[in-house]
Formats: C-alpha cells, structure tokens, sequence
C-alpha cells in the first residue's frame, strides 16, 4: 500500500535543512500545480497565490488534471509502441501514477530518468526511485533552461542508452520558459540528442481560448519568480518542427487519444487551455 504524502507543513528541519532553497515565504509553481491537483505538499502562500490565479481561471484545476491525463495516455501510448525509455524533464512534485509507474505498467523493464532542479522535488524525489526489479528509475537535478546540462546529467546516470530510442517528456514545462530563454532552441538540442524513432511528448498552456485570463495568470507566476508565457497553437506547433506528429496531433489535451466512455465533451477545450500532443522522430 502506497503511504500518503506528508502535506508541506509536516516536513521536518532536517528535511528543510537538505532543501534550504524551499522558498515557503513566496508561491511555487510546482506546489501550486500540487495544489490544483488537490495534492498536500503547498504551503499557505501557494495556496493564495494558486486562489488568486483560480480568480483569473475558476477552471484552472480542470487544466491541471486534463494535463496528468494527458501524461498517462502518451506514457502508455509509447511503451505499448515498444518505447523503453523515458526522460521526464521538469517533474514537479511526485503524483501517483507517476511515469515509471505507467510506463512499467506497460513494460516492466522500463527505466525513466526524472530531470527537475527544484529543492522541493528532490525532497519528495524517493517516491520517484521504486522501480520494477527489471526497469530502472533515476532522479537527476538539472535546470531544464541548460538542455547540455539535461543531457549530461541523464547520460552520467548511465540508465539511458542513446543509441536506443527514447521518449522525451517536456509536461506543462515551456510556459515556463519565455521566448528569452530560447525553449526552441532547448528542445531542437534535446530532439537532436535522440536517436530516430524517438519520441517528443508535450502539453503547454495556450492563449487562444482565454488570452486576458492566461497573461494575468503568467503575470501572477512572474510575480512569484517563476517567468510564465502561454502561446499560440501556431506557436506550440513550432516545437514539434522535423517531427512525425502522432495522430490526432496537437490538440487540446483532454482530446488526445481518451479513452473510451472518458467523456472529453464534459469539458470544454477553453477550461482546458492545453494543447498536448506527441511527435516522432524521422
């Protein structure tokens, strides 16, 4: 039986003394996602600060859980095409099922290296590391705006064959990297790492149902420290250049692939305001 996540409060000093740079005096975005979810690990600052965007987007918490749905469709979607190989970069706090969990559902030789460098993750990082006995999981910390520094770090783990096909997993992560930081270039270095037949699986926060809503939502992350921009399906599209889409392509996330009887009509593509989608590579 898996045990219950401690909410925030209950980390103890010795944990926050491994972690320094928890930050509790100001909003996260990965406990605010934490806290959309309906999760435990926030503090009271994320929780108003998460309020304050839900003010923007009462749906907020609808994207949050169409985007982890998302996750687990394109996990399984790729280990069941024969991927065996994960990395997940800017995890986030850990949320059962997590990707080795899916993934080595489907394929228990699975192994999937988890990529974040933020202190609150590597607190909750163990739930991250049990693995089937014949797949393998790793956590390394690296900051996904250095995608050298990713690829560096995963290939030291030894866990990843590059000359394999492997599945690059970029969840709710390049919203939070504006056009400063380059993320086409980040992910065009990332994709030219990986062998063809590899993957590319992406969801990112879009403008083009709600745009004054989701700019007060990325004035809100940028605010608390966290530099956010939604873009365009046009814009989101670019990140998947050179690549094979998978049907049914970049769409909404709660469209990409549902299950049957799962019922994506019972919410509307604007309180989704995610476009998810995989591509492979040629």
């Amino acid at each position: 039986m898996q045990r219950d996540k401690p909410s925030a409060e209950d980390v103890g000093e010795g944990d926050l003394s491994r972690s320094i740079r928890l930050s509790q005096d100001r909003p996260h975005s990965a406990r605010m996602y934490d806290y959309f979810l309906g999760g435990k690990t926030n503090y009271i600052v994320d929780r108003q600060a998460a309020e304050e965007v839900l003010r923007h987007f009462p749906a907020v918490a609808v994207a949050a859980r169409a985007n982890r749905a998302f996750m687990h469709r394109s996990v399984h979607y790729l280990a069941s095409v024969g991927v065996r190989q994960f990395i997940d970069i800017g995890t986030g706090i850990p949320t059962a099922p997590n990707v080795h969990e899916v993934a080595q559902q489907v394929a228990a030789d699975a192994r999937v290296i988890y990529v974040d460098n933020d202190p609150i993750v590597l607190a909750y990082s163990e739930q991250l590391l049990a693995s089937t006995p014949e797949g393998a999981t790793r956590y390394v910390e690296a900051d996904a705006t250095d995608a050298q520094a990713v690829l560096g770090a995963v290939e030291a783990t030894g866990c990843v064959d590059f000359t394999r096909p492997v599945a690059v997993n970029l969840h709710a992560l390049l919203h939070f990297m504006p056009d400063a930081f380059e993320p086409y270039v980040i992910v065009r270095t990332l994709m030219d790492r990986v062998v063809p037949g590899s993957y590319l699986s992406l969801s990112h926060v879009t403008l083009d149902f709600e745009p004054a809503a989701w700019r007060a939502i990325a004035e809100i992350y940028t605010k608390a420290g966290t530099p956010a921009q939604g873009r365009t399906h046009a814009e989101i599209a670019r990140f998947f250049d050179g690549l094979e889409m998978v049907d049914p392509g970049l769409t909404v996330a709660h469209r990409w692939r549902p299950q049957p009887a799962s019922g994506p009509s019972l919410v509307s593509d604007t309180d989704v305001s995610l476009y998810a989608g995989v591509g492979r590579k040629r």
